[in-house]
């Protein structure tokens, strides 16, 4: 049977389209929220000019999760935004469910945004017969239905590693260092030392302490590996006495290794500390432990969502949607990454 030909229109030869073919579909961005942290996923889509596409979601009697689509997906470039605050396994299987459904309905392509990643502590055996969980979450990511993954100051650079697919890691030091070039002043930025909460954050405090031209102070710790969420700290290793220290991390959860940092420092002679983290867990107490006395300001961003019950008033909260929103167009657009950070960290 003879293969009926078709008349190039007046429309597609001005574009330049040979005769014949058919022109392609025109990308299409879509962004779908998990129900973790729906107002920073509508900041992002509002930064980037969209509205966060409509879904339905239920949760059945017996505890079984809902989701389904009230917009087309086919063909979409889909951006998931869901974050990994309490309760995490709750949202992990959310987010699995949306996948599933996203792949089912023909998107092209999925990128999971989890500005914070779940269980990124969790990503090498320390001791014998444990589990490393961070890989098992990545792994099931990819199973549901995932091409890429964005996400935010990974607690281990080496997570990246366990996707079999583009990872795109952004760094909050951008929206937390543009503060502190604002607010502090004087003395205050006179007498600057950047210190690191442990020897795991060395490297980040150093790209700090080069970023405002001050010294780097560390401070050694020991964690029992029996006992969670319990640090004794042993020395500090800089000069601090006399000093506004800023304690930069990438993570407060409980708030016991940063209160006990901040005890030592004023001990040692600090006039002023001051905490700066990109995702505030403030699982209890964090939020009361961080009112202590020898914490002069807590700033971190809304990488996790903080109920009004937990906020304080020396608490700073910073939005991440410019630098998420930002991320999401240079992927859709083939644009670098990279760029927004000067090829660095």
């Amino acid at each position: 049977m003879a293969r009926k030909s078709r008349t190039t229109t007046d429309d597609e030869r001005q574009k330049g389209i040979a005769p014949g073919i058919v022109a392609k579909t025109k990308k299409r961005l879509v962004v779908v929220a998990g129900g973790s942290h729906p107002e920073l996923a509508h900041a992002i889509a509002d930064h980037i000019g969209i509205e966060v596409a409509p879904t339905e979601r239920r949760t059945f009697a017996s505890g079984e999760i809902y989701t389904r689509f009230e917009t087309s997906m086919r063909g979409a470039d889909v951006f998931l935004v869901q974050t990994f605050g309490s309760p995490v396994n709750e949202w992990i299987m959310e987010m699995l469910i949306m996948l599933d459904a996203l792949k089912r309905a023909s998107a092209k392509r999925i990128t999971v945004v989890a500005p914070y990643y779940p269980y990124s502590r969790q990503d090498k055996k320390g001791r014998g017969r444990e589990p490393i969980s961070a890989r098992l979450v990545t792994d099931l990511i990819a199973t549901a239905g995932a091409d890429r993954i964005m996400s935010v100051d990974l607690h281990a650079a080496q997570i990246q590693g366990f996707f079999d697919g583009p990872v795109d890691h952004l760094f909050a030091k951008p929206i937390l260092a543009r503060y502190f070039e604002e607010s502090l002043r004087g003395e205050d930025r006179e007498t600057l030392t950047v210190v690191s909460p442990d020897m795991g954050r060395v490297r980040v405090a150093d790209t700090w302490a080069e970023e405002f031209g001050a010294p780097l102070a560390i401070i050694h710790k020991r964690r029992d590996p029996k006992v969670a969420n319990q640090v004794t700290v042993h020395e500090i290793v800089g000069e601090v006495s006399g000093r506004t220290c800023l304690l930069v991390d990438d993570m407060i959860d409980t708030g016991g290794t940063i209160v006990k940092a901040a005890q030592a420092l004023k001990a040692s002679g600090a006039r002023k500390v001051i905490v700066a983290a990109t995702h505030a867990i403030f699982s209890d107490p964090a939020s009361e432990r961080l009112q202590d006395a020898s914490i002069d300001e807590v700033v971190v961003t809304d990488t996790v969502p903080l109920e009004e019950a937990r906020r304080f008033d020396k608490l700073t909260v910073l939005s991440a949607a410019p630098l998420l929103g930002r991320a999401i167009k240079e992927v859709f657009d083939d644009g670098s990454v990279t760029s927004m950070f000067d090829g660095a960290a």
